[in-house]
């Protein structure tokens, strides 16, 4: 097991209508002047809206509403939360929403307390050195950013989907209420349910084989989700399942299933170019459309590890061959994603005459640079992978 620091200062309210008790705590917390940031029409058809706000309201919480977040973030709409935050003396950020809110806050906050660009600190030309409080209230089962610290921020200018990680960004509160999430759609719900499957698979899929407790974990957490998930999309207001599937979210991406061991994350580095050139492709969908297809490429020289998320995970009974249990395993992993109504191939969200060397050069840096992990892959075995996955 190697080294690690470990660091998860978020405070969770967890259960039903701990939403209701945001502008209590903004109070007793002593902030004075609140960015409400948002996406489009979820939270108006919802209702929760009007809940915050009265919320804020009751308890005298001035606030200035920066709504319009898009599914993959755009970093224009940072620059213009940044303006606001300076201007109007903001002492905390309020996000409301998932994934994509909480990395636009994230770089909101970051941003507003320097003079640089928010989109050098996604490029890592600068370094996070402060930030403004965050406050979280969750409304699907993801990204898991409500625990991370990780941003991820799209730019339709260069055509990129880039990200940055500090322990600075993780947010200071979390309000997690189950019962928000019982309006997500079906496809979101699946989408959300790969996403947080990967955030663990991806920290287990790994060189190291001697951080048990923390395997032992990240098992436990992937079966938990695999079930749930099931039970969700069978019965979208089943409480325990969106319940169970909220916590990990949470616990999926805040490090925890990642303890002692080096993370690559080499699945969501290629969808992130996939979903940077194609902003019509949902984080998840993407990557349900791309483990498979990396898992078959590197499963010959790498089936250990594969294969024994086959048998710990899916269920796959031991032959004694790695590589072709672990072939098993990834055939139930994808018949599981298509059992949620993901895609499994890029035809299957209508995507036509794809850029496969062009993300490629992207993801490498026109193929100076390999994309690292259990195997490292250069511009070609990109290329390759891209076309394994597109039909």
């Amino acid at each position: 097991m190697n080294n690690f620091e470990f660091v998860s200062p978020t405070k969770i309210y967890f259960g039903k209508d701990v939403d209701l008790k945001v502008g209590s705590c903004i109070r007793e917390k002593g902030y004075h002047k609140v960015l409400l940031h948002y996406g489009k029409s979820s939270i108006f058809k919802t209702g929760l809206y009007e809940r915050i706000t009265n919320s804020l309201k009751e308890n005298d919480i001035e606030f200035i509403e920066l709504g319009g977040v898009e599914a993959n973030p755009k970093i224009d709409l940072v620059r213009e939360g940044v303006k606001i935050v300076k201007e109007e003396g903001i002492d905390l950020i309020l996000a409301v929403g998932g994934g994509s809110v909480i990395d636009s806050a994230k770089l909101i906050g970051v941003a507003s307390t320097t003079e640089f660009d928010p989109w050098l600190y996604s490029m890592h030309e600068v370094e996070v050195t402060s930030t403004i409080d965050l406050m979280v209230v969750l409304t699907i089962s993801a990204a898991g950013s409500e625990l991370s610290n990780s941003c991820v921020i799209s730019n339709p200018e260069f055509i990129l989907k880039r990200g940055f990680n500090s322990d600075l960004i993780r947010p200071k509160y979390a309000f997690l209420n189950p019962e928000l999430t019982y309006s997500v759609s079906y496809h979101q719900t699946g989408c959300g349910i790969v996403d947080i499957l990967m955030h663990t698979l991806e920290r287990y899929l790994v060189l190291e084989e001697d951080a048990h407790l923390t395997f032992s974990i990240a098992e436990g957490l992937m079966k938990t989700v695999l079930n749930e998930g099931l039970r969700v999309i069978e019965n979208p207001n089943d409480y325990v399942a969106r319940a169970n599937l909220m916590l990990a979210s949470s616990l999926s991406h805040n490090g925890l299933t990642g303890l002692g061991v080096k993370m690559f994350f080499t699945v969501h580095k290629l969808e992130h170019e996939l979903s940077g050139f194609y902003d019509e492709v949902p984080h998840g969908a993407g990557l349900s459309i791309l483990f498979p297809a990396w898992a078959r490429f590197i499963v010959k020289k790498n089936p250990k590890k594969l294969a024994k998320f086959a048998r710990m995970v899916m269920n796959v009974k031991d032959s004694n061959d790695d590589y072709l249990d672990a072939l098993e395993g990834i055939n139930r992993l994808e018949r599981y994603f298509k059992k949620i109504g993901m895609p499994i191939r890029m035809v299957d969200l209508g995507l036509t005459n794809v850029k496969f060397e062009e993300m490629a050069d992207s993801a490498t840096n026109f193929g100076k640079n390999f994309v690292l992990g259990i195997e490292n892959l250069n511009k070609y075995d990109i290329i390759n992978i891209y076309k394994e996955s597109y039909e």
